[in-house]
């Protein structure tokens, strides 16, 4: 390879394992931090990088970095334009971005998702909320890793939090007022693509009071063994949460890839649940920056991190060969 491939990233902790894979196998690879980069218009990036991913994260608003979600938007459409290969791009960033447009894409594609209303006021909360069943929960439309959601049982006690201003918005100032799905079983499951194809699924066991379920951060089997804690980007587990390899059915991995090839996301998972209730599957959260579970070989049977560095080779692979042939023709 002439040309490193760019790894483009603001919470570096999350993807330490990636970063080994690469240095491992000793592919030329750069990391470009979010929160330091900068660039310039007339610059020919595409001279610097063969490819690059994106790895972007939308609860960097979390950990003060909200100025890098939208730099990065500026910087995708900046690579795009010169025409630089870019996984996980501007069309699945946006898709990323926005919880809404999530969920109108599940519609625009007849697959269930909990039901829901948009606002941007706290005075438009409680008037959301008509047609909807109880419990509800908000979160912000440009959330992250379960950031700023919050469960009400009760409409009085909605109202009281709605009219305290006590509804957390988030980065965009929009929030979605949705209905709560009881787990059946206690569960939801995550389904990983890679090149937009099904690589893995877990099961997610959780314990209904907490809804930050990053699968990275989850270091315990559901036999109570602990994972590999270099595997582990945050140095606890998530107290009462473990995680299981799953097979999920051929028509769930069928909705998955067309929900990912509509989004134009290449490198993520989406999140579904059962209702308890009746038993409906319900698709709620499309995501980009799916961090792979933690110690990959004991949950799922391989390194996921393996598989990727695979594909990104290849991919190298693929866009030199083609620039040799446009060369050889003339073409630039």
């Amino acid at each position: 390879m002439s040309k490193p491939i760019a790894i483009y990233y603001e919470q570096q902790h999350w993807f330490k394992p990636l970063f080994a894979e690469l240095e491992c196998r000793g592919t030329p690879y750069v990391k470009i931090d979010a929160t330091s980069h900068a660039y310039g218009i007339e610059e020919h990036a595409e001279n610097l990088f063969s490819l690059v991913v994106n790895r972007m994260s939308p609860s960097a608003w979390n950990r003060e970095h909200g100025d890098c979600i939208f730099y990065t938007l500026g910087f995708l459409d900046h690579l795009e334009r010169r025409g630089i290969r870019v996984i996980n791009g501007l069309r699945a960033f946006r898709t990323e971005l926005s919880k809404a447009a999530q969920l109108s894409l599940l519609d625009s594609l007849d697959l269930p998702y909990p039901k829901a209303r948009v606002i941007h006021r706290s005075e438009q909360a409680v008037a959301a909320t008509e047609g909807l069943r109880w419990p509800i929960v908000v979160k912000p439309n440009m959330g992250g890793s379960g950031a700023g959601v919050k469960r009400f049982d009760t409409p009085e006690a909605f109202a009281a939090a709605a009219e305290a201003g006590e509804l957390a918005f988030g980065l965009d100032t929009t929030a979605l007022v949705q209905e709560f799905i009881p787990a059946r079983d206690s569960h939801i499951v995550r389904v990983e693509v890679l090149n937009g194809k099904y690589l893995y699924a877990i099961k997610v066991h959780i314990t209904g009071e907490t809804f930050d379920l990053c699968p990275a951060d989850i270091c315990r089997t559901t036999s109570g063994v602990d994972l590999n804690r270099v595997a582990c980007p945050v140095d606890a587990p998530k107290t009462g949460i473990s995680v299981e390899g799953y097979q999920p059915p051929p028509d769930v991995i069928a909705d998955v890839e067309r929900i990912m090839s509509h989004a134009g996301i290449e490198l993520g998972g989406v999140e579904y649940i059962t209702d308890d209730r009746d038993g409906q599957r319900q698709y709620y959260d499309i995501n980009a920056l799916s961090n792979f579970v933690a110690d990959g070989p004991n949950v799922v049977g391989f390194d996921p991190f393996a598989k990727l560095v695979d594909w990104l080779e290849d991919e190298v692979s693929v866009i030199k060969t083609r620039t040799q042939e446009l060369a050889l023709t003339g073409v630039r």
